[in-house]
């Protein structure tokens, strides 16, 4: 077994697909415009190497939507490989604001600093 893609909401698919491909140097793929649910639009995102895909859809409906009041997955880890990959992208994203929280060894023994995407999502990104 393994996970064929992981689904995140996202209120503005093109911001989010800039997203991935300017951090994590992702595959984006071309948009896919539902015909049986008006509105739903998605893309696939791939990170180099990787065969789990990340699927970023969007719809009229999730302008109006609240964080607070979702369930559901609350971060994805992305292994970077190292902890001077992990500082340059903390650096990157602090100076675009996108830095929740800074690099540190948490007390588990993970080096790791948390971003957001545009719409918010946290993002860990380890060694």
């Amino acid at each position: 077994m393994n996970i064929a893609h992981i689904a995140l909401w996202t209120r503005d698919l093109d911001a989010a697909a800039q997203f991935w491909r300017r951090y994590f140097q992702a595959d984006v793929g071309a948009i896919y415009r539902s015909e049986r649910r008006p509105g739903f639009a998605s893309r696939f995102v791939r990170l180099p190497g990787e065969r789990t895909s990340i699927e970023l859809m969007t719809g009229p409906w999730i302008a109006h939507a609240s964080a607070d009041e979702c369930v559901g997955w609350d971060h994805l880890a992305i292994s970077l490989g190292s902890a001077t990959a992990v500082d340059a992208l903390a650096a990157r994203c602090a100076a675009d604001s996108l830095l929740v929280s800074p690099p540190r060894t948490t007390g588990d023994g993970f080096y790791e600093a948390v971003i957001a995407t545009p719409d918010g999502t946290r993002i860990e990104i380890t060694a």
